[in-house]
């Protein structure tokens, strides 16, 4: 099947600074073409694709987001509408590709592990595609920004919970009810500490596409050009005049009780993106490995491309760590797995140091940046102590961590940075603590090994 849609047609429809698979936006490096895969899930089919396309159109080079997706590097010039053309052709696109939005909006992260983690309270699959199909059908939502982001969370131990999203719904168990709720809230993530902000009302699962339907209606009712984000309406909005809108457009009651208010979401282990990890099934496992950075090469797409195939109902996926996670692996075939990728240059252990540390894209891509984030990250990841984790950031922006790192190296100069520090993952606005400037790497090294937090029972979320 061949798709005629150009790139100029989406700059055209929608004009925006964010890439996507429809609109291709210049950086250094040549074009950024942003894939949004749902639910993570790339088949081995489309991985193939992806390797072809960008020896032929682009770099070769592929990051993987902190939203599960992956962004294509060093599109060449005059090559746009035939990369387009070819991703299309794999299926990777929106369901109608008319529409600009369209792909924009598809922006629900899940657990990588779903519909397979022992510890999950729902599976999220079915959920998730109710959602996305919600997400492209209403051309109302052409109104929204290209990083409006709803999270749904099955309660998995495999979960990225330090991402805020405009909406999450988390399940929760429920006293008087056999199924789980869907505990909600805005502008944020699931509780799990005490201090966190509670949900403070819950749906059930099958009234939770259309609360959500009328929650973005709710938004766009009440948002002024200005209000790009829930955030931004919660400025002049209570959540509780929101979800009253909410449920009058929808009709749906939204469950109210103390128990929800109270309900924290179980902690969630990040550690669990690597290596080995038995399946809901009891039989199968998941086996997860990280890139170094979260960059890889269309050699490396196509060995996990062959990983994929050489396991019969195996699927791919990608995670909101930068990493990749293969599911539906027999327990015949796990140690091969896990050579497999290690040869291919994936960390499957956090012995690794490649593990610790994350990276945005840094000057050779970016003009934005003030350092070689990349190139820094690789000199750094091998004097950062154990239990210790480094974001390094090119810029404010924040471009690689949607949640604030241990530490943040942000850069002031070429191969210069100040050095923050924060206890909480979620905090809001900056990087933390400042506690020194102007560091080399080396100088980096030696403060970080000085003043390296102790290890915490809470992972590190890249």
């Amino acid at each position: 099947m061949s798709h005629a849609f150009h790139s100029s047609d989406a700059s055209a429809l929608r004009p925006s600074a964010c890439p996507g698979l429809l609109r291709i936006v210049h950086a250094l490096d040549g074009g950024i073409c942003r894939v949004k895969l749902a639910g993570g899930k790339l088949s081995a089919t489309q991985a193939l694709a992806i390797a072809g396309a960008i020896d032929e159109h682009a770099s070769g080079i592929v990051d993987i987001t902190n939203r599960a997706n992956l962004q294509l590097r060093g599109v060449k010039h005059g090559h746009e509408d035939a990369l387009i053309a070819a991703l299309l052709d794999a299926g990777l696109g929106p369901q109608n590709t008319q529409h600009a939005f369209a792909d924009d909006v598809r922006n629900v992260m899940i657990s990588p592990a779903a519909g397979r983690d022992a510890s999950a309270l729902f599976d999220t699959t079915a959920l998730t595609a109710d959602l996305l199909t919600l997400l492209q059908s209403d051309t109302r939502f052409v109104a929204l920004s290209p990083k409006f982001s709803l999270m749904l969370d099955g309660g998995e131990r495999l979960m990225m919970l330090d991402h805020p999203h405009d909406i999450w719904f988390s399940a929760m168990p429920h006293h008087e009810r056999s199924a789980p709720l869907f505990a909600f809230g805005l502008a944020g993530c699931p509780p799990v500490a005490a201090e966190h902000e509670s949900a403070l009302v819950a749906v059930t699962a099958s009234d939770l596409a259309t609360f959500t339907r009328a929650l973005i209606h709710t938004f766009l009712d009440l948002a002024t050009p200005d209000d790009t984000r829930i955030r931004d309406l919660l400025a002049k909005h209570s959540i509780e005049s929101i979800i009253r809108h909410a449920e009058r457009k929808s009709g749906v009651q939204a469950l109210r009780d103390v128990s929800i208010e109270r309900w924290r979401r179980e902690p969630a282990d990040a550690s669990r993106r690597l290596g080995a990890y038995r399946q809901n099934d009891g039989q199968r496992w998941h086996v997860g490995a990280q890139p170094a950075l979260g960059r890889i090469n269309s050699a490396v797409l196509r060995g996990l491309a062959e990983l994929t195939q050489d396991n019969e109902r195996a699927t791919l996926r990608m995670t909101p760590w930068q990493s990749v996670l293969l599911t539906d692996i027999d327990p015949a075939n796990l140690d091969a797995t896990l050579r497999k990728l290690e040869a291919l240059g994936l960390a499957t252990s956090s012995q690794n140091p490649l593990t610790r540390v994350i990276a945005c894209t840094g000057s050779t891509g970016c003009a934005k940046s003030q350092a070689d984030t990349k190139a820094d990250a690789l000199k750094l990841a091998a004097h950062v102590p154990e239990h210790t984790q480094v974001h390094l950031s090119g810029c404010p922006r924040s471009c690689a961590a949607a949640h604030r790192a241990p530490y943040t190296l942000l850069a002031v100069a070429n191969g210069r940075y100040d050095l923050y520090q924060t206890h909480d993952p979620r905090e809001p606005n900056g990087f933390g603590r400042c506690i020194a400037r102007g560091l080399t790497i080396d100088e980096a090294a030696d403060v970080l090994q000085a003043s390296a937090l102790p290890p915490t029972d809470e992972p590190f979320d890249a």
